[in-house]
């Protein structure tokens, strides 16, 4: 079973992220002063300020966050202190140019932006191993210091690396994976194309090819390999801060991104994760929101579900207060009144106990002046400050809602394997990112909320018992004991769905020779004989129910015939595969599996979902049009639903039993209004 995480906070808590490097010393008093006056309790610094310690190589200077920590210590705010490994000094990058990372063609990036380095490289891991010795020696004890982030959104900006660095560890990792080039060869059919290595020297990370035909094998070790770096590097880091924090101060690093297994990450290397959270990204210049099908703003909750999945009570280090944007990219409109307070309340009713909005004041310099802080320029008091406070009187009323669990009616499966595969393979890519999207829509618009789990090392029956349904939407790659473990999960009462391309390939990648879904075809009792996308020359196909009801089967198409044992729900009404079979179920012990042979949709989702007996779980509590969110958080048998409107109108909800609205403390039952841009909290009476 995954193990628990090593810190919690104990009450709703408020941040900012402040850089105190940016500004006179003359305005920190003030500024730590009317943060506390919003109610801010705790900021987040010196991610970026590796100078102001080590301004040349070898000369150490503490005296710029002395003064600060003493001055936030004077004013009793609390502090979370950054390592500054995601910008590393001018110095440093023209001395040791082997630091740096590059474009796949061999090209460096240079120094002026950030995550320029490559985590590879021995002299970057040196000095970032001391600069981090020297930061946590020195400030580890301040009483002001809390907690500690590692780097800044690691993976963030690239997560792919082409130094020579990389390519001397890459062999490294791949000799301690195969031991011999002829496993290696063997595992990524090297005999393909003539690829066949004769010499460790021969490999390199990626390099550009025609057309970009890269051997999948040897690119699903390379996205491997990027997470084993990324790891280490923050691994490196924590064990180092470890051997000075105070035993109560956490460790935690910010933002989920790719190529990366951040569930490992937190458990071998945090206390907690902290998520960066821009729900504005839906509205940007590019975007085409009123003709959007992924429901906007509102899609962020499918990232903190995410978040969730890493750590069960997590903290946002970064909550968006204003419009986004470089001066080279990301242009986009500010945050409606009430959209500040709807996002920051969207985070808590996934699971967050902490909000810290991104900035205090937006910077008057560098790449990210339009990345629009809580204050503007003039430094004056405005509406999102107004706003803040505001939102900060309503977070303290949930105090007893912080460590509440999230309640969720069904389980989503993933794995790293297959998320890293469809980096790789455009097939799987289509048909996952099609089935994550709808599933997740669905869950939103059916207010039935699901949690994501992986299938890690840990995982055990008692972690998917818990839930009812489980879909594992298109496990491309299946292993003997995630299939044995889907075997267990079935047979003690639970209703497992999986999707179309299932069960055909190996840990490495390679197709195995089986009938599909492969490994788990005795699971599901489903033969698929063949299979096709859906092709656009032709209507789009359906499938029918046994009673006569009709679901859409979009993307891609399993055509199938039951085995022994089991049996059609529906078959296909179009194509050269009409009548073939569709829909197949399974019994197994006291519960079953389903073989669904397309991608999910919102509208079979929703069909799925009522079959397997979990649609709308909170329909006895209160009625809500799809435009509104629900949530519920459960603690010590008392059950809290936040209801969040995410349009410019208003909306009209019903409560079936009476409940005590949390911010005011007034009961309610009936028809309520939510305004535009409205959240409420309930609890249950």
């Amino acid at each position: 079973m995954r193990r628990k995480q090593n810190f919690q906070w104990d009450k709703m808590t408020m941040g900012t992220c402040y850089y105190p490097e940016h500004w006179d010393k003359d305005l920190w008093r003030g500024d730590l002063q009317r943060m506390k006056a919003a109610g801010i309790s705790t900021v987040r610094v010196a991610e970026f300020a590796w100078s102001k310690v080590e301004r040349e190589e070898g000369f150490f200077d503490y005296t710029f966050f002395d003064e600060f920590l003493d001055l936030c210590q004077e004013e009793k705010m609390n502090v979370i202190f950054g390592t500054p490994t995601a910008t590393p000094p001018a110095w440093l990058t023209e001395k040791y140019p082997e630091v740096l990372n590059g474009r796949e063609d061999g090209v460096l990036y240079r120094h002026g932006a950030r995550r320029h380095y490559n985590y590879n490289s021995g002299k970057y891991q040196e000095l970032s191993a001391r600069i981090v010795e020297k930061i946590a020696s020195h400030y580890a004890k301040h009483p002001a210091i809390i907690g500690w982030q590692i780097d800044n959104e690691l993976n963030c900006e690239t997560s792919e690396f082409y130094s020579e660095a990389d390519s001397l560890a890459f062999r490294k990792f791949l000799k301690e994976k195969y031991h011999t080039l002829d496993a290696l060869n063997e595992a990524w059919g090297t005999v393909f194309w003539n690829q066949t290595y004769t010499a460790w020297e021969q490999i390199f990370v990626p390099r550009p090819l025609l057309n970009e035909g890269y051997n999948p094998h040897m690119h699903l070790d390379y996205f491997r390999f990027i997470s084993e770096s990324t790891i280490r590097f923050c691994r490196m880091q924590a064990d180092i801060i470890r051997k000075y924090k105070k035993e109560t101060d956490f460790i935690t690093t910010n933002g989920i991104f790719w190529n990366l297994d951040n569930h490992r990450m937190m458990d071998e290397c945090l206390d907690v994760y902290t998520y960066d959270s821009y729900p504005s990204f839906a509205f940007g210049l590019g975007c085409d929101p009123q003709n959007s099908k992924d429901l906007n703003d509102r899609h962020w909750s499918k990232k903190l579900t995410e978040t969730r999945s890493v750590c069960p009570h997590f903290g946002i280090m970064e909550q968006q207060s204003g419009a986004n944007g470089w001066t080279t990219r990301m242009e986009g409109p500010a945050p409606r009144p009430g959209q500040l307070t709807l996002w920051a309340m969207q985070s808590v009713a996934h699971g967050a106990d902490y909000i810290s909005f991104f900035r205090w004041r937006t910077c008057t310099v560098g790449t990210e002046i339009y990345w629009h802080g809580i204050l503007d320029y003039d430094n004056r008091d405005n509406r999102k400050l107004a706003e803040v406070k505001d939102f900060y009187k309503k977070l303290e009323t949930l105090d007893e809602v912080c460590g509440a669990e999230y309640t969720a009616a069904f389980g989503v499966l993933n794995d790293y394997d297959n998320c890293w595969d469809t980096n790789v393979d455009v097939w799987h890519k289509r048909v996952q990112q099609a089935s994550e999207e709808e599933i997740f829509a669905a869950s939103q618009i059916y207010h039935t909320p699901y949690n994501v789990i992986y299938l890690q090392e840990d995982i055990a029956l008692e972690d998917l018992a818990k839930y009812p349904l489980l879909i594992y939407p298109h496990p491309v790659i299946i292993t003997e004991k995630r299939a044995a473990l889907l075997r267990e999960y079935t047979e003690q009462g639970g209703t497992l769905i999986i999707g179309c391309r299932s069960g055909y390939k190996q840990e490495n990648g390679k197709c195995v020779m089986l009938p599909q879904p492969g490994l788990l075809q005795e699971l599901t009792g489903s033969d698929v004989t063949d299979f096709t996308f859906a092709s656009p020359a032709e209507p789009p196909v359906c499938a029918m129910w046994d009673d006569g009801r009709t679901m859409d089967m979009p993307v891609f198409h399993d055509i199938m015939r039951p085995l022994k044992g089991a049996r059609v729900l529906a078959s296909y009404t179009d194509s050269y595969y009409k009548g073939a079979a569709a829909l197949i179920e399974k019994k197994n012990g006291k519960g079953k599996a389903l073989h669904f042979g397309s991608t999910f949709s919102r509208t079979n989702m929703e069909m799925l979902l009522d079959y397997a007996g979990v649609l709308r779980p909170f329909a006895d509590l209160l009625e809500v049009p799809k435009e509104v969110e629900i949530v519920q958080r459960t603690k010590n048998g008392s059950r809290y639903l936040f209801v969040l409107n995410y349009m410019q109108t208003a909306q009209k909800i019903n409560l079936k039993e009476e409940m005590l609205l949390l911010y005011d403390g007034t009961r309610h039952k009936g028809e309520v209004t939510l305004q535009p841009f409205e959240t409420a909290v309930y609890k249950v009476l």
